[in-house]
C-alpha cells in the first residue's frame, strides 16, 4: 500500500505544483504510516527528470509513455491514474488543485468511490476521524470537511507545504496503461499557450501592473522588475480588456488565480475583483501613488509614491542586491 501522487509536467519539467503534491504526500504518510510515496506520470517526460522527484519525497514513479497522453484528454488521464491507484492498492490519491487536475480528480472520485476534497491547505486531522482544512470563497475563508469514504482524493492547493528538495532520486518504472478508444473519445483539436520566462500560475513571484502605468510603452519597468526577480508578470483585468497586455496575464476572479510567495501590485487600486485573484499571496506588496487606494488594506507593505520614480529606483537597488 502506498499514497499516489498525479504529477503534471510541460515542457519536459515536472511542474512546481506537483512536486508540492509529492512533498505533502510525504508529510502525510510519515503521519499515518499509508507507505512510500509513489507518484504517477503520463505522456513524454525523461527518465531523468522523473527521478528527480525522489528529491520531494516520492520513492518511485510510475511512468505511462504512452504518446497519446500527451495532449492531456481528461478521461484518458483519469483511466491511466486509476488503473495506477489500484496496481499500488492505495488508499489515498494527491495531486496538485490545477486545471487538469480539477477535472482529472472529479472523474477519479468516481471511478474509486472516493472522497474528494479540493483546495488543501495543510495536512488533515487523522485521529479517529479524517477532517481536512480548504480554502473556501476565493481565499476569504476555510472550511474542515469529514471525509468517510475508504478511497480518498486531496487536491492541494499551491503554496499549501513548505518545499524542500534535496537530491534523493526515485525508482522509474513503466507502466503500461490499458485505454480505449473510448478514453480518447473527445479531442483537443489546438492549444494556446501562455508564453514568458516564468508561468504565471507556476511562478513564485509575480509583479503585475495597473492602469497606472497610463499605457503599454511604460511596461519595460515591469518586465525589467520581473526578469531581476525572476517573476512572472500579470495585469489587472481593465489592462489586459483594452489590449495593454494579454488576456492570459490577467489576474483576478474571473482571470487567472495565483497564490505565490510574493505579490507585487504597481499602479493597481486592487478592486475586489483583483483581490479575489491574488488573497493567498504569501506577501503582498502594494505601489500607488493614492494613499486611499483599497490595495493598501490589503498589503503586507505599501509603498506610496508615483511608480515611474518608484519603481526605476527600486529596479536599481533590486540589481545591487541580487
Amino acid at each position: 500500500m502506498s499514497i499516489l501522487v498525479y504529477i503534471e509536467h510541460s515542457e519536459g519539467k515536472v511542474k512546481k505544483t506537483s512536486l508540492e503534491a509529492v512533498a505533502f504526500a510525504k508529510a502525510l504518510s510519515q503521519q499515518t504510516g499509508e507507505g512510500d510515496v509513489v507518484a504517477v506520470a503520463l505522456g513524454t517526460v525523461s527518465n531523468d527528470e522523473l527521478a528527480a522527484v525522489g528529491g520531494a519525497g516520492a520513492t518511485k514513479v510510475l511512468h505511462a509513455e504512452d504518446s497519446r497522453l500527451d495532449a492531456g484528454v481528461i478521461q484518458a488521464h483519469a483511466s491511466a491514474v486509476a488503473q495506477a491507484f489500484q496496481k499500488e492498492q492505495s488508499k489515498t490519491l494527491v495531486l496538485a488543485k490545477s486545471s487538469l487536475g480539477d477535472a482529472v480528480a472529479a472523474r477519479l472520485a468516481i471511478k474509486l468511490d472516493a472522497g474528494l476534497v479540493s483546495n488543501v491547505v495543510e495536512l488533515p486531522k487523522t485521529n479517529g476521524e479524517y477532517l481536512v482544512k480548504r480554502s473556501i470563497y476565493t481565499g476569504k475563508a476555510f472550511a474542515e470537511t469529514k471525509v468517510t469514504t475508504d478511497h480518498k482524493i486531496l487536491a492541494i492547493k499551491k503554496n499549501a507545504i513548505d518545499l524542500k528538495l534535496d537530491d534523493s532520486k526515485a525508482t522509474v518504472e513503466s507502466f503500461a496503461v490499458n485505454l480505449s478508444d473510448s478514453d480518447f473519445a473527445s479531442k483537443i483539436t489546438s492549444t494556446e499557450r501562455a508564453t514568458g520566462e516564468v508561468l504565471l500560475p507556476e511562478a513564485d513571484i509575480v509583479v503585475s501592473g495597473g492602469r497606472g502605468l497610463k499605457g503599454p510603452e511604460n511596461w519595460g519597468m515591469i518586465e525589467d522588475m520581473a526578469k531581476i526577480l525572476g517573476a512572472a508578470t500579470g495585469c489587472s483585468k481593465p489592462v489586459s480588456d483594452i489590449g495593454w497586455r494579454p488576456h492570459h496575464e490577467h489576474v483576478g476572479q474571473t482571470g487567472v488565480k495565483v497564490a505565490p510567495s510574493l505579490y507585487i501590485a504597481i499602479g493597481i487600486s486592487g478592486a475586489i475583483q483583483h483581490l479575489a485573484g491574488v488573497n493567498s499571496s504569501k506577501c503582498i506588496v502594494v505601489i500607488n501613488k493614492d494613499p486611499e487606494a483599497p490595495f493598501f488594506k490589503a498589503a503586507d507593505y505599501g509603498i506610496v509614491g508615483d511608480a515611474f520614480e518608484v519603481v526605476p529606483k527600486l529596479n536599481e537597488a533590486l540589481k545591487a542586491e541580487l
